[in-house]
């Protein structure tokens, strides 16, 4: 990463445009239409990112298609089927910052640096995830289009 990366970065997630507009059935929808790089993502690297316990740190609340991770959340939504619920813009809404929809939601902003507290000093000022990441992490979950069949015995 070059020099002076990290503050575009975040001068980016402070001013990205999120669009908000009603669906059909008069719910609030939050989206950011315009990716956050000029390179399409990568869902083989949206994959790893997702799946990993040291970058993306998804599968702590969210389950899914990941047989090798014996334990994933259930505390957010089953990302099986997520690309039949969501679209890319809203599904980059909800990873850049998912406050913008839900003030008191627990999903940490991946690419904000704005409002947020107990951050150690070596980490001020830096996002989670870099603009190249969060598409890979988009490209990966709009992979994501059938729902998982249920295991559950009743």
């Amino acid at each position: 990463m070059k020099p002076g990366s990290v503050a575009v970065l975040c001068w980016a997630a402070l001013t990205w445009p999120f669009l908000v507009h009603a669906d059909q059935a008069g719910g609030q929808v939050v989206e950011m239409t315009t990716p956050l790089t000029a390179l399409p993502g990568d869902a083989v690297r949206g994959r790893a990112i997702v799946a990993s316990r040291q970058s993306g740190l998804c599968l702590l609340c969210h389950s899914g298609p990941f047989p090798e991770e014996r334990f994933q959340g259930n505390l957010a939504p089953e990302l099986n089927g997520i690309a039949q619920r969501l679209s890319g813009g809203e599904l980059r809404a909800r990873i850049v910052d998912a406050r913008k929809l839900n003030p008191d939601t627990i999903m940490p902003p991946y690419f904000s640096t704005d409002r947020l507290a107990r951050v150690a000093g070596s980490f001020a000022g830096q996002t989670l995830l870099n603009a190249q990441q969060i598409e890979d992490v988009i490209a990966y979950l709009l992979s994501l289009k059938t729902q998982a069949k249920s295991t559950e015995v009743f």
